[in-house]
C-alpha cells in the first residue's frame, strides 16, 4: 500500500486518518487535517506518576486542557472515538527515559505495558480550521509545516515532581485581525482558548524566534504583522524532561493524535 500525502490526507476522515496512520501509511504533522474534529497531545505514564500529572494538568487548565484519559490495562480512548487505540494511532511518538528524548517511533506495541495510562490533553491545531473559515491564513498549514513552539518564562504551577514552564506555540497574524484571532480561538477552551501573549517574544522569554525549540522555523513577520503566542499541549513535555521521570511515551511533537469528537460540541 502506498503512502498518503499530506495533501491527501487533508481529504479524510478523522477515522480514514487513523487507518492510514495504524497501517504506518501516514506519519507527517496533523495540522488541517480532519476538519471539525478534536485533536490531541498525548502523554502515557507509569500509573505511579498517574495522580501528581492529572492534578498538573488541573493547576494548569490554558497549557494542559485535559480531554480524555485511558484506564488501567487498558490502551484504548473509548470516550474519544470508535477504536482508538494509543499504541498505533499517533503518526509519531517520542520516547524518554530519565527526561532525554532516546527515540521517536511510529507504533508503541513494544513499550506498552499493563502499568501505564494514557492522557489526551487539548491541542491547538482544533482552531486552525475556524481561524481559515474565518478567512485568515495560516503560515505553517499553507507551506506544510510543523507550528514553531517555544519554551518561555511563564512559570507553571507545581504538582509532585511536574513543574518547569510553559510551552507556547506561535502564529503570524496582521495587526488589524488580533480581535478576530482571539475571538475565534477564545471558544476554544478545550483547545488553550485565547492567546497567552501578543507582540515581543522577548517579553516571555524567547529571544531568538526564528530558532523554535520544536516544530519549524517561522518566516520573520512583515511590519504590519504581529505575533500571537497561545499556551501548548507540549508544555507537559517540557515538565517530563525536567522532571526527569525514569519512562515516559508522548505524541512528537505537531503529530497529534485525531479523535472523532466534534468541536462543536465542546465550545466553552
Amino acid at each position: 500500500m502506498k503512502a498518503v500525502s499530506f495533501n491527501i490526507a487533508r481529504k479524510l476522515s478523522s477515522k480514514e486518518i487513523r487507518k492510514k496512520i495504524r497501517l504506518e501509511l501516514y506519519n507527517n504533522h496533523t495540522s488541517g487535517l480532519a476538519s471539525n474534529k478534536l485533536q490531541a497531545n498525548i502523554v502515557i505514564l507509569p500509573k505511579e506518576y498517574v495522580n501528581d500529572f492529572y492534578n498538573f494538568c488541573k493547576l494548569n487548565p490554558k497549557s494542559c486542557p485535559l480531554v480524555g484519559q485511558t484506564k488501567l490495562k487498558n490502551p484504548y480512548f473509548d470516550s474519544l472515538g470508535d477504536d482508538i487505540d494509543i499504541r498505533f494511532d499517533v503518526p509519531l511518538y517520542n520516547i524518554y527515559k530519565n527526561g532525554n528524548l532516546v527515540s521517536s517511533i511510529r507504533n508503541i506495541k513494544e513499550y506498552w505495558n499493563d502499568n501505564l495510562i494514557a492522557f489526551a490533553i487539548g491541542c491547538s491545531f482544533s482552531f486552525e480550521d475556524a481561524l481559515l473559515n474565518a478567512g485568515l491564513e495560516i503560515d505553517h498549514i499553507t507551506n506544510n509545516k510543523v507550528v514553531p513552539m517555544y519554551r518561555t518564562n511563564i512559570k507553571n504551577k507545581k504538582s509532585g515532581p511536574f513543574n518547569s514552564e510553559m510551552v507556547v506555540s506561535m502564529r503570524i497574524f496582521n495587526r488589524k485581525n488580533i480581535d478576530k484571532v482571539k475571538q475565534v480561538s477564545g471558544d476554544f477552551t478545550f483547545a488553550h482558548g485565547d492567546p497567552i501573549h501578543i507582540g515581543n517574544p522577548i517579553e516571555i522569554g524567547i529571544n531568538n524566534i526564528l530558532s523554535p525549540d520544536w516544530g519549524d522555523s517561522p518566516r520573520k513577520k512583515n511590519e504590519d504583522e504581529v505575533y500571537i503566542f497561545w499556551a501548548c499541549g507540549v508544555t507537559p513535555q517540557n515538565a517530563i524532561i525536567e522532571a526527569k521521570i525514569p519512562f515516559c511515551i508522548t505524541h512528537t511533537p505537531g503529530h497529534m493524535l485525531i479523535t472523532d469528537i466534534s468541536e462543536n460540541n465542546l465550545h466553552k
